[in-house]
């Protein structure tokens, strides 16, 4: 079976051959593919939001679809339609750019609302309706939207329902002054590298192996807690008039077993957790009127919840989730089946 951190060190390393400093946002994007999420890319225009997402793809060997949104762009133009045959005297579904691996909504915030929504299916059951016919997408299914922060004429803001069915929202920042120095070193050596650079390291069985060895890593029951308590503290807080939803609880489960994976882990730890605080929640939540006059972000309310939510110590994760397991399950010190073996030591620590 494929190791998810060998899988993720190659991708990166490959991708690394044309992208400086963009680490963070390739071990999520890494994540999210591992995970079968969706990632919303935000950053100012020229950071690479979209050349990450190419890049990312042909590492991968996806096949890759970028669709630039604009206001006049209907559903039909991502999903695809039938068209009438003159010679056959039939009508043929001419897919549409969904049908991909990777799919790139460039600008989503400059769609309408009609057309933004195009995209929930897709994303949730990753399936398709063209008059009345329901199809399956391909899989691995993958939607990475971008958005411009700063330029809010002709944009329709992205409803609650289409941010809470992207996993992450990560946030691609300007280069360090090193880092864009070693970027120009670069491109005045090759000006014309680009991502037709980048090879594929990956198969797709490679890919589907590292899947199956991320549902595989153990999630101790207190770690399960701190999930929980981080959640439920985003709907009590008097910041947010909306907190996060049953999908951001279950996004951090699943993207906290990644992150353990591609660092060589088998169990999660409370570091997992609080990592993908932000890019899991930011989005998902709605501010007050009071926090909004305040000036408060949203990433604000969220290091607020995580400085106060009390992690379970790491000890007792690692102690809890250190004895190998043998087939069928089974601890190899004492033959108790992990997953319904009770552990004083997590339960005391849970509250």
């Amino acid at each position: 079976m494929t190791d998810p951190a060998v899988l993720y060190e190659t991708v990166e390393a490959e991708v690394g051959t044309v992208l400086i400093g963009k680490e963070d946002v390739i071990e999520r994007l890494t994540v999210s593919l591992l995970t079968r999420g969706h990632i919303l890319l935000e950053g100012v225009p020229g950071v690479a939001k979209t050349t990450v997402a190419n890049l990312f793809a042909r590492a991968t060997g996806l096949e890759y679809n970028r669709v630039q949104m604009t206001p006049d762009i209907l559903p039909a133009d991502i999903t695809g339609t039938y068209i009438y045959r003159e010679q056959t005297g039939e009508f043929e579904l001419r897919k549409g750019p969904i049908f991909a691996n990777v799919v790139v909504a460039d600008e989503i915030n400059r769609a309408t609302p009609k057309t933004q929504s195009a995209l929930l299916e897709a994303m949730q059951e990753r399936t398709v309706t063209v008059e009345g016919e329901t199809l399956e997408l391909h899989e691995p299914f993958m939607v990475i939207a971008t958005q411009n922060p700063i330029e809010m004429e002709g944009t329709f803001e992205l409803p609650e329902a289409q941010r809470d069915r992207f996993q992450l929202k990560l946030t691609v920042d300007v280069p360090t002054r090193n880092e864009e120095r070693e970027l120009l070193d670069r491109f005045d050596e090759e000006p014309d590298l680009g991502p037709e650079a980048v090879e594929q390291v990956i198969t797709t069985d490679e890919l589907l192996d590292a899947r199956a060895a991320v549902e595989d890593v153990y999630v101790d029951e207190t770690v399960r807690m701190y999930i929980l308590d981080i959640v439920h503290e985003t709907r009590e807080s008097p910041d947010l008039e909306y907190g996060a939803s049953p999908r951001a609880t279950i996004a951090f489960l699943n993207t906290a077993k990644a992150r353990a994976a591609i660092h060589g882990r088998e169990y999660v730890i409370p570091d997992d957790v609080k990592s993908l605080a932000e890019p899991i929640l930011a989005h998902r939540l709605v501010l007050s009127t009071d926090a909004e006059l305040s000036d408060m972000s949203a990433n604000d309310v969220v290091t607020t919840i995580v400085e106060t939510v009390e992690p379970p110590g790491r000890e007792v994760v690692e102690n809890a989730a250190r004895p190998a397991v043998g087939d069928g399950g089974e601890t190899a010190e004492t033959g108790v089946d992990r997953d319904t073996e009770t552990k004083p030591e997590a339960d005391s620590d849970s509250a």
